[in-house]
């Protein structure tokens, strides 16, 4: 089980390995509730599957157990964001039973905690994904492009193998004091290195995300513990002191769902740098096409099977419309296909290849009239990327946090018409939309011109919110 090889270019000897895997599982619980190396195998295997019922399934029975690993109930917490199933006190109450799990150390192995008592505030940054031009350096950059170097200090530590490490990793030495690599050491020796650091606030932009590293956060490495950007939900930690978001996603009511303070941004909780590509505003293509063409190029885990019958109805509702797919991960191509194979709708849907170039990524937004978003995990990064090539993008109203994310997005840029009550609601702004080709034209000219004006990409203003923000909460 420990060495199955997941490289294999043959897809169903990969999906038998699975299969095995999980068959496995069942015939032998007793094995797992002993052995944790099984446990994060399975786990390791779960999360490479297209679906999320499943995975959270088998994880349900993993996370029952007494000795379910720390791993195995962040990614169970964590999946369960894919799926409307649990409610926000849901989160809460996981989370905190996550929480009780954290290793505490003793403090005799520990460095004294102690604040920077220098004139400048101490930031330090937690990510493994400060490479590869992965989706969160377009929020961090922003925020580092342009801050004040005479009353900030701004360390990152990086959490991906060092192999991984590349260009992009570079440029952010560009940014900051200093980037330590902490993937390799121990729990203690990294809370030892950030508490001789004398960071003053720690920013988490991990949470239950694999590679995660919360029982750190759980022994705190600063005096101040910030959440934002990477995780959208509470981590329900008593030792993160703050979570990052705008009143959105969290309403003043909710804050009671969330073991976090609240730090609301004025607009929107993040903004994004953009791109080095220029802008050009580009016809609908339904003009030329003489039909509609919907797009998503959201991670295929988030295509859940509410999200598949609402885009199945469209796609059976608009006559000759064609649905555009594309993912990061395309292994789970042949899962998503056979779904909507069953909806009748399939011969609708084209699936984009990987392309090697983010320019190359970018242009196949040109293919697309109207986005549409994914819920109850509504895209972040991918919403961005189609406003910023001029697509309105339709999405739902949620619940929290993670579900709103899509709402404050056209909220920001003025575009209330494009967020959906419910999935009926959704379905008919799509309908109406194909009937009127020069409202879809109004649509984009509105989202290409606002674009740039709207808090969604005004980085200045951004950087100074964000920063004004750690420097109250710090004093």
């Amino acid at each position: 089980l420990l060495d199955i090889e997941f490289k294999s270019k043959e897809k169903n000897l990969i999906n038998d390995s699975f299969k095995e895997i999980f068959l496995y599982f069942n015939d032998n619980q007793e094995y797992f509730e002993k052995n944790q190396e099984l446990i994060r195998a399975l786990v390791r295997a779960l999360v490479r599957t297209a679906d999320v019922e499943s995975v959270l399934y088998h994880l349900d029975k993993i996370v029952k157990k007494k000795t379910a690993s720390i791993d195995a109930m962040a990614t169970f917490i964590y999946y369960q964001s894919f799926v409307n199933s649990w409610k926000q006190e849901k989160f809460l109450e996981y989370s905190k039973k996550l929480d009780e799990k954290l290793s505490l150390y003793s403090p005799t192995e520990l460095v004294k905690l102690k604040n920077s008592d220098q004139k400048k505030i101490n930031i330090g940054f937690h990510s493994a994904d400060i490479r590869s031009n992965h989706s969160i350096t377009h929020f961090l950059k922003t925020v580092l492009y342009n801050y004040d170097k005479n009353k900030f200090n701004i360390n990152i530590y990086l959490g991906c193998k060092k192999h991984q490490e590349d260009a992009t990793t570079q440029e952010f030495r560009n940014y900051v004091d200093k980037i330590i690599n902490i993937v390799d050491m121990s729990d203690i020796d990294v809370i030892n290195l950030i508490r001789k650091d004398k960071i003053d606030i720690l920013i988490d932009m991990m949470g239950f995300i694999s590679n995660h590293r919360l029982s750190l956060y759980k022994n705190r490495l600063a005096p101040i513990q910030v959440s934002w950007c990477g995780f959208q939900n509470t981590t329900g930690i008593k030792e993160m002191d703050y979570i990052i978001v705008d009143r959105n996603l969290i309403y003043e009511n909710e804050k009671n769902l969330y073991s976090e303070k609240i730090i609301y941004m004025d607009e929107i909780w993040n903004c994004h740098f953009g791109f080095d590509s220029s802008r050009i505003e580009i016809p609908s293509p339904i003009i030329k096409n003489k039909f509609i063409t919907f797009g998503s190029f959201n991670n295929f885990n988030k295509i859940n099977d509410d999200v598949i019958e609402v885009w199945s109805k469209i796609l059976n509702e608009v006559k000759n419309s064609k649905l555009v797919l594309k993912s990061s991960n395309m292994n789970f191509k042949d899962s998503i296909a056979t779904k909507f194979q069953k909806k009748g709708v399939l011969n609708s849907i084209e699936f984009l290849t990987h392309k090697n170039t983010f320019e190359d990524h970018i242009n196949e937004y040109k293919k697309i009239d109207i986005a549409l978003d994914t819920f109850p995990y509504n895209g972040v990064t991918t919403s961005f990327e189609a406003i910023w090539m001029g697509i309105p993008v339709i999405t739902l109203k949620g619940f929290n946090y993670n579900s709103r994310s899509g709402e404050s997005i056209n909220k920001n840029l003025e575009l209330h018409e494009l967020i959906a009550e419910n999935k009926d609601d959704y379905i008919n702004i799509a309908i109406n939309l194909e009937k009127d080709v020069g409202y879809i034209e109004k649509l984009r000219k509105k989202v290409f011109e606002k674009a740039l004006k709207s808090p969604l990409f005004d980085k200045k203003k951004f950087s100074n919110l964000f920063f004004k923000s750690l420097e109250k909460i710090y004093k």
